[in-house]
């Protein structure tokens, strides 16, 4: 059984859907004043727990206020209320396009349907807004491709792949145990999904083992991110399934901070010595501490999405639809929100890891090497 991209391909309602989105879009365009001096561009992150985030929000003022914008950046510390008026409040100030990072993909629909009735285009950023016909265009990552990477890593670290994708040397069966992200955020479904499509394969012909048997999404996911929730989950799956001296072979972590709570539980359980290493533990958004952990041989591997680039692509949109122009997608398939199939484009993620961190993160200027030490 595999995992599926989407619940079910686009059926003739869709494409109608899909047109209707389209055409909902061009109308917002249309609609946009002629002069876009100065224009306000309100754009909301989630939180400054995670350094991504701040990197996120750091680019995209930037980059649009190089380009004569005036920006209002916002972060909500996830805290959902506090998103939502700070939507409702960077409509009050005359924003004209609002970039969006949600803490909760569905919490907001009564600000999203105010911006509407302002006629006030939506980008939806990094995260998909779900359950509302008001958001005019999405981008991301590649968040199934994401997971498959993050399952490929596990399985090179285990030895069962080598990296060129043939089969390695080791045949198992290894224990693993399986995290997954916020079940309020759109994405980690997609990143589980992924993970999934390449692991249950292994897990059905006996080479990988879920010793403690959760394998269902629910069951795993970890809310709003939490690296102390991810931590306590390890620690419980080390005292109930791994008291009879079997050991963790793999942890299968979405995302770099709940990667560094469970190393944190791991070393707690005796692991991270010479004669008991940490098992292969994966991650996500290539975090400065977590790329550290890697240089030290803890943390096995992460993914990159180069922020950079992703900043580049909303405020590329977001000048589009100033200027009356529609910004170029390259997804107008995958990402429906359960109103609409959202016009996207996705970048593509890197598998990152202690053989290639130098040329993935110094030599493209992501990070300095002294940021590393």
């Amino acid at each position: 059984m595999r995992f599926p991209r989407l619940a079910a391909g686009l059926t003739a309602a869709g494409l109608a859907l899909a047109m209707t989105a389209c055409g909902s879009a061009e109308k917002t365009v249309d609609q946009q004043p002629q002069s876009s001096d100065g224009a306000l561009v309100g754009v909301t992150m989630p939180t400054r727990s995670s350094e991504r985030w701040i990197h996120d929000g750091d680019n995209i003022k930037k980059a649009l206020e190089a380009k004569g914008y005036k920006v209002d950046l916002q972060y909500a510390e996830n805290d959902i209320p506090t998103q939502a008026n700070q939507l409702e409040n960077q409509i009050t100030k005359g924003a004209r396009v609002l970039i969006i990072a949600s803490i909760d993909g569905t919490a907001i629909t009564s600000q999203l349907q105010t911006a509407a009735d302002n006629k006030i285009p939506v980008i939806a950023y990094d995260r998909l807004i779900r359950n509302s016909p008001n958001v005019d265009y999405y981008a991301s990552f590649d968040n199934f491709k994401v997971g498959q990477q993050q399952a490929t890593s596990l399985l090179t670290g285990l030895k069962i792949l080598n990296a060129d994708g043939t089969p390695g040397t080791a045949k198992g069966p290894f224990n693993i145990e399986l995290f997954a992200g916020s079940p309020d955020d759109n994405n980690a479904t997609f990143f589980f999904n992924g993970a999934m499509d390449v692991l249950k394969p292994y897990v059905d012909d006996g080479t990988l083992k879920v010793k403690s048997g959760q394998t269902d999404f629910k069951t795993i996911a970890i809310l709003r991110w939490d690296p102390a929730t991810a931590q306590r989950r390890m620690e419980d799956l080390l005292t109930s399934a791994y008291n009879d001296g079997s050991k963790v072979d793999g942890v299968l972590s979405p995302y770099d901070g709940l990667s560094i709570g469970i190393l944190s539980a791991l070393k707690s359980g005796g692991y991270g010595t010479a004669g008991q290493p940490y098992p292969i533990v994966t991650g996500q958004d290539a975090e400065v501490a977590s790329v550290k952990s890697i240089i030290a041989g803890e943390q096995y591997s992460t993914i990159q999405k180069d922020t950079r680039e992703l900043a580049k692509v909303a405020v590329d949109m977001a000048d589009a639809v100033l200027q009356g122009n529609k910004p170029e997608v390259n997804n107008t398939k995958d990402y429906d929100n359960g109103e609409k199939v959202v016009p996207s484009y996705l970048l593509e993620p890197v598998i990152v890891d202690k053989s290639n961190y130098k040329k993935v993160l110094i030599d493209s200027g992501y990070y300095t090497e002294d940021q590393l030490r």
